[in-house]
C-alpha cells in the first residue's frame, strides 16, 4: 500500500512541523491518529463482513474442494493426521482394564509419577526452607552488627 520509510516520514514531519506550528502540531498528530483508528476499523469491519458474507454463501466450502482437487495428497495426508489425532486421544492408559497386564503397568507408572512428584515437592520445600533460615540468620548478623557498631564508635571517642 504505501510504502513510507524513515525519511519519508521525517519530511512530512519537518513539513508539518513548519506549517502546522509547534503548538499545533501535537493536536494535529492526535488527529490523523484518530482518523487512522478510525480506518483500520472500518476496513477490518469491512474484512470481517466480507468473511461472514462468505461463509453464510459457501464460498469457504467451494475453496476447500478445490485446494482438494488441486492438492490430493495434501487432503489425503489431513485425514491421516486427524485418524491420527482421534486414535492417540481414545488410547488412555488409564482406562485400560485394571486386571490385564497393561492395567497393571498403567498403574504401577503412575504410582511412581506421583512418588516422584511427591520426593520432588518435599525436597524443593526443604530446600527453600533451608535457604530462608540461612537468610533469617544472615539478617539476625546484620541486625546484630549494626547494633554493637554505634557502642564501638561511641567508645573509641571516650578513650
Amino acid at each position: 500500500m504505501f510504502d513510507l520509510g524513515w525519511t519519508e516520514l521525517l519530511v512530512i514531519g519537518i513539513v508539518a512541523l513548519i506549517v502546522v506550528g509547534p503548538k499545533d502540531l501535537p493536536m494535529l498528530f492526535r488527529n490523523v491518529g484518530k482518523f487512522v483508528g478510525k480506518a483500520k476499523g472500518m476496513a477490518r469491519e469491512f474484512s470481517r463482513a466480507m468473511n461472514d458474507a462468505a461463509d453464510e454463501s459457501g464460498v469457504n466450502d467451494i475453496a476447500k474442494g478445490f485446494k482438494a482437487a488441486a492438492n490430493p495428497m495434501s487432503t489425503a495426508m489431513d485425514g491421516v493426521k486427524e485418524a491420527a489425532r482421534d486414535m492417540t486421544s481414545s488410547l488412555d492408559p488409564t482406562k485400560f482394564d485394571p486386571k490385564s497386564e497393561t492395567g497393571k503397568l498403567a498403574a504401577e507408572r503412575a504410582e511412581n509419577a506421583r512418588k516422584m512428584q511427591a520426593t520432588t515437592a518435599r525436597v524443593v520445600a526443604d530446600r527453600k526452607a533451608k535457604e530462608a533460615a540461612e537468610a533469617l540468620a544472615k539478617a539476625e548478623d546484620y541486625e546484630a552488627k549494626l547494633t554493637a557498631a554505634p557502642s564501638d564508635a561511641s567508645s573509641e571517642t571516650k578513650s
